[in-house]
């Protein structure tokens, strides 16, 4: 299994264009944290790009991660990607821990990239110079990005042990590596 089986996979199941961005968000994040911590990128990439690659057929849990689980597997995807990908939803929490790093680091940065994207895109600059003091107070308005849980924003950094302006910080520059992909490029500036 390599990234490019993995956006096959991905491309047959999501077709939705902000489900594909959301995924190669969390795919640049789990990299970006890969090389910080000196893992595997190849598992990285994977786990970050499949891990809602079922979400437009499965929408509903529990059948969102384990009907997914059933297919990559059918795929040859490795165990570690598939336990991983199984880990991020709550209700596999009993089978499937958050004990290994690839599993924290997905759980907190799935959200995260999600929310971070929702801030950039108001901005006239996007992604270039967002803090985390702008994400953080955004945060606090209940009706901005109001599907994202910010209590899993908050419970990730405690994860990786990690204060939630480092884990933003981290978030935004990892994103910022593909904000084209993302539709997130700051506009030119006027010559």
């Amino acid at each position: 299994m390599n990234r490019d089986n993995a956006w096959e996979i991905l491309t047959e199941y999501v077709k939705n264009e902000s489900l594909r961005r959301h995924c190669l968000a969390v795919e640049s994040a789990m990299v970006h944290f890969a090389r910080l911590g000196r893992y595997d990128e190849q598992t990285w990439s994977i786990t970050g790009l499949l891990h809602d690659f079922d979400y437009e057929a499965f929408p509903n849990p529990p059948d969102h991660t384990r009907e997914g689980a059933k297919i990559l597997k059918e795929r040859g995807v490795p165990d570690e990607i598939i336990e991983a990908i199984l880990s991020h939803a709550d209700w596999n929490l009993d089978t499937h821990p958050r004990n290994s790093p690839l599993r924290k680091t997905l759980f907190a940065v799935d959200e995260l990239c999600g929310f971070v994207h929702a801030v950039a895109r108001l901005r006239p600059t996007k992604l270039d110079g967002l803090k985390a003091k702008s994400v953080k107070k955004k945060m606090k308005q209940a009706s901005f990005a109001a599907a994202v849980n910010r209590q899993d924003i908050i419970d990730g950094a405690a994860l990786l042990e990690m204060e939630l302006d480092e884990l933003i910080n981290h978030c935004v520059e990892a994103l910022a590596t593909i904000a084209g992909d993302l539709d997130l490029e700051s506009p030119a500036e006027d010559s």
